[in-house]
């Protein structure tokens, strides 16, 4: 072999005293331990520091305004029990002749009505599956639609006032202003229901105050706010309310919130049509708020 050619190892030319030089160093590295990122293996590492856990996604809670109150036991001779406090028994009138001994009474509410469009669906479903609701009527909407508000008495329905322009700001206005969009909305309905009970007064948008409800209230209405709110009025899709809905009963609401006007309310009627027959066998069964 000519004595001026470098050895080959593997195809690679190399010095001898270059060979024995890295061979040096790669042994100190291995004596010392020292490798990158300061490990002992010289291969770079996965920080192991774990990062906080996500906290859990957050149930949906009932949504409530300042006032909320229980539901009187479906079926004539209420005395008003309150479902909260786990009374409610009997099934009531028009459950059917499966219903159970006892079942937990919730409260239907539709507001923004009536609707010449949307109202008589509604009351058509209602019948259909024997089922009482309350009505929170908007003055103007009552006074153009008398037939409407006259039925919904006639079937058995109560009544409540939603103010005259639902106006949802109502709490920052003067105490004049909210006593005339309560009363003027009150002779209003008045007048159209032939002077039926009107034992309801809901805020729009829960904008209750302390004189809102002391006019309520020196008006023979009691203030009325709800606890489970389908979010219809999003227009979110038929089985999205239905399934907010479930879920709010299931963690306790019993008075809930959905709406017969105000505009477009397919999605609300077809809602229904699923909602109260899956309450039903859920164990509910449907009454008036106390009042």
């Amino acid at each position: 072999m000519d004595k001026n050619r470098s050895p080959r190892i593997s195809g690679i030319a190399v010095t001898v005293g270059t060979t024995t030089t890295l061979l040096g160093l790669l042994l100190g590295l291995l004596v010392h331990g020292t490798g990158y990122a300061g490990t002992s293996t010289g291969l770079p590492q996965r920080d192991t520091a774990t990062a906080p856990p996500a906290e859990p996604k957050k149930k949906r809670k009932p949504v409530a305004t300042s006032i909320s109150h229980g539901v009187q036991k479906p079926g004539p001779g209420s005395a008003g029990e309150s479902a909260e406090k786990g009374e409610g028994k009997g099934a009531g009138r028009g459950e059917g002749k499966g219903a159970e001994k006892s079942r937990t009474p919730l409260a239907l509410t539709l507001d923004d009505g009536p609707d010449p469009t949307w109202t008589p669906k509604v009351l058509d479903l209602l019948r259909q599956e024997r089922v009482k609701a309350t009505f929170c009527l908007i003055g103007p909407n009552a006074e153009r639609n008398p037939d409407l508000v006259k039925r919904i008495v006639a079937e058995g329905h109560r009544l409540c006032d939603h103010s005259m322009h639902h106006d949802t700001g109502m709490d920052q206005k003067p105490v004049s202003y909210q006593s005339k969009e309560i009363l003027d909305a009150k002779r209003m309905i008045d007048k159209a229901s032939g002077g039926a009970p009107l034992r309801y007064y809901r805020a729009p948008g829960g904008a209750f105050t302390p004189e809102s409800r002391k006019i309520a209230a020196k008006n023979g209405m009691r203030p009325l706010g709800w606890t489970a709110d389908s979010d219809d009025w999003r227009l979110p899709g038929a089985e999205t309310i239905v399934g907010t809905v479930r879920q709010q009963v299931a963690d306790g609401a019993r008075i809930i919130l959905m709406h017969d006007g105000g505009g477009d309310r397919s999605e609300t009627y077809a809602a229904l049509e699923t909602l109260i027959p899956q309450l039903k066998q859920d164990g509910y069964a449907f009454g008036f708020p106390e009042a």
